[in-house]
Order: C-alpha cells, then structure tokens, then sequence
C-alpha cells in the first residue's frame, strides 16, 4: 500500500476528497454512480431531513457542508 492509501485505510473521518472516495468506495464497499451520489445530494442538502439533522448534531455544519461539496464534485466527474 502506498503512503496516502495507507492513510486513507487509517482515517476514521476523511480529511480529503480523495480519502473520502477511498472511503466510500474501498471500506463501505459502494459504487459512486449517478443515482447513489443524486440521492445522497438530495438528502444532505435537505435540512429537514431527520438523517441530515442527525449527521449535522454528530458531527457539525462545516463537515457536512463538507461532504455535500464531496458527493458533488463526484456528482460533476460522473
């Protein structure tokens, strides 16, 4: 393994896109297609959504806000 997907192995929260597509794709197992990443944009980017609610009280707005920029950018690659 290489230095960066050593530490993307160790990272239990991404600190990068390409550690958070490492871990979606390698440790949740889950396949970045159009409609998977569309659904999740859906969700996050609805404050009134108990999981949105719930993922923004655990760990914060700005990460959030973070992994909605993620799902996006992966969104405009796809």
């Amino acid at each position: 393994m290489g230095d960066d997907t050593q530490r993307y192995a160790a990272e239990l929260i991404p600190s990068d896109y390409a550690s958070w597509r490492y871990c979606i794709e390698v440790k949740c197992g889950l396949a970045l297609k159009p409609d998977f990443l569309q659904a999740r944009i859906a969700v996050l980017s609805d404050a009134g959504q108990e999981e949105t609610k719930r993922f923004a009280r655990l760990y914060g707005d700005a990460h959030l806000n973070q992994i909605l920029a993620w799902f996006r950018q992966a969104a405009a690659e796809s």
